[in-house]
């Protein structure tokens, strides 16, 4: 089951409390969903409680039944429609429409004045024309629909709930989406999946973690590298002044360094100059790995 799909069965498991709200979240359904003309209504959906839920809505917001409906055992894709003329006029009636006036789609308001009708709406778009992607992957939630003015008055809609969407259109459809986790999981909170919600921010807090340990152990790793190079480096410059048969006359703090760095080629500068008998700073260790490096080169035409 994918995340988005689990959103859904989250939603429809909600309890339609009043008709006004019913018939918000059908307005949201048929707007965002497939057809939604005076000749038919029609929404397509896999899923089966979405199935459940339109038609338990519909029948408490219309008292109107589907005149297409898939038997139980379908499987895949279902279609709910309905062609009956004086049913979709009944539907159309309820959102302040008369057979013949509807020029383009456009969301009446006048439906979604109070704030739990605001809520069921945004549910209703979301239950039809809505998807949000696996958090594991990436964030991204967005909702479609084919009518122009249904998607800038639903966007209007929106910043005035205190939400700041962004708007595209894609293949003669038209966008709403958030690509924020923050936005989505106020989101999916407020049109009733806060279980999914707190889903999305685990997994976001689960990320965050594992990117951090993760830049944690390159940066250690290519520290680690950084010292390992350069004790070889120090290591074949040390062997080289053994090989001229200068060694034992340089001095007793150089041969000290020299001799610490051979025997561990695993430490940093810091951690021999910690373990230097007296101990002495990064600088001065540095300083004694220069000056062996420029007696060897000093000395290098001798062999």
């Amino acid at each position: 089951m994918t995340f988005s799909t689990g959103v859904k069965n989250e939603l429809c498991k909600l309890p339609s409390e009043s008709n006004c709200c019913a018939i918000a979240e059908c307005y949201g359904m048929l707007l965002f969903g497939n057809t939604f003309s005076m000749r038919e209504i029609k929404i397509i959906t896999g899923n089966k409680s979405l199935g459940k839920r339109i038609v338990a809505l519909f029948m408490k917001a219309f008292k109107t039944s589907f005149d297409i409906m898939p038997d139980e055992d379908d499987e895949g894709k279902q279609i709910y429609a309905i062609k009956d003329s004086k049913k979709i006029e009944r539907i159309f009636a309820a959102y302040g429409f008369s057979k013949g006036s509807l020029l383009a789609h456009h969301v009446n308001l006048g439906v979604l004045e109070d704030d739990c009708c605001r809520v069921s709406f945004m549910r209703g778009a979301f239950l039809t024309g809505g998807t949000v992607t696996n958090p594991e992957k990436s964030y991204h939630l967005e909702v479609v629909t084919a009518h122009y003015n249904v998607s800038r008055q639903t966007y209007s809609l929106m910043l005035e709930l205190e939400f700041t969407p962004k708007e595209t259109s894609r293949a003669g459809n038209y966008i709403i989406y958030f690509k924020q986790s923050a936005a989505i999981e106020d989101f999916l909170t407020f049109i009733g999946a806060p279980i999914h919600a707190m889903e999305l921010m685990s997994t976001k807090i689960e990320k965050d973690v594992r990117n951090t340990v993760n830049r944690k152990v390159n940066c250690d790793t290519a520290n680690v590298s950084k010292i390992v190079d350069a004790a070889a480096e120090q290591i074949i410059i040390i062997e080289r002044i053994k090989e001229l048969g200068i060694f034992d006359e340089l001095p007793d703090k150089l041969k000290e360094a020299a001799e610490l760095r051979i025997e561990n080629s695993d430490l940093s500068i810091k951690e021999l100059g910690d373990i230097s008998t007296p101990p002495v700073s990064k600088s001065c260790m540095n300083h004694r790995m220069r000056k062996l490096a420029q007696i060897s080169l000093t000395n290098k035409g001798s062999l």
